[in-house]
Parts: structure tokens; C-alpha cells; sequence
């Protein structure tokens, strides 16, 4: 768990999986992912993993990349930091 004391918030960090990392690799994504905010990588996994089905990982998987192939989008909400 991660403190951050501005917000008085605690929240679990998550750990890559390797099959998010590949992905992201495979389709040339990474930069993309590494450069959003920490909070939005790990928001990212921690809902991919959250999936009890390997159906609905694979689909919020494809979501992410989407989103991150597209920029501008975070979780379909507009994220105008990240428009490309």
C-alpha cells in the first residue's frame, strides 16, 4: 500500500502482469502507457486483474490499449493531457 499524504488516501499498488506487459509491447504501447500518471497506469491493472473472468480481463485489456492507442481517453472519460 502507497500513502499519499496530499489526499489523506491509501491505495494498493498494482504489479504489472506479464500478459498486460506483452501486450502492450506487442502492439507498441508502452511509451504510451509509461507516460500517463502513475495513478492512471496503476488504475489501469488493478482494474484489468480485478476481471474474475479471463474474458472480461482480456476485453478491459483491449480497452487500455485502445484508449492509449487513440490518446486523449482515460477509462472513456477525455484525458486532454494525453491527446495526441
Amino acid at each position: 500500500m502507497v500513502r499519499h499524504d496530499k489526499a489523506n488516501l491509501i491505495r494498493e499498488v498494482h504489479p504489472i502482469p506479464k500478459f498486460v506487459l506483452d501486450a502492450l509491447e506487442r502492439e507498441s504501447l508502452i511509451i504510451a502507457y509509461r507516460e500517463r500518471p502513475a495513478y492512471q497506469q496503476n488504475d489501469y491493472i488493478g482494474w484489468i486483474n480485478s476481471a474474475k473472468r479471463d474474458e472480461t480481463k482480456q476485453k478491459r485489456l483491449k480497452q487500455m490499449l485502445a484508449e492509449l492507442e487513440q490518446g486523449g481517453v482515460y477509462m472513456k472519460m477525455d484525458h486532454p493531457p494525453s491527446k495526441k
